[in-house]
């Protein structure tokens, strides 16, 4: 069993308060876990309503297949306008 987990500490622009950011991070995390099946939430800077780290999980049988999962996700996100990606880590196990 492969697990791959990936850290992601992202801005948004277009947050004002923290009910904005909640309500894009949301979005966000509801259109990851429909397209890509993975486990997704968000885990750190809970109170900052310019800022946010999500973390995500994938489960397979194939380090290939985890890093195209992870990769795709990171794709997916950077294409969205409303957050910018600072900085990832990536973790196979």
């Amino acid at each position: 069993m492969i697990v791959g987990n990936c850290s992601l500490k992202l801005t948004l622009y277009e947050s004002n308060s923290l009910k904005e950011k909640r309500h894009i991070i949301k979005s966000l995390i509801g259109k990851l876990q429909s397209r890509f099946n993975i486990s997704i939430a968000e885990v750190d800077l809970n109170d900052s309503w310019k800022s946010s780290v999500i973390g995500f999980a994938c489960v397979t049988n194939d380090i290939h297949h985890a890093n195209q999962i992870i990769s795709n996700v990171i794709k997916f996100i950077d294409g969205d306008s409303r957050v910018e990606i600072i900085d990832y880590e990536i973790e196979i196990l």
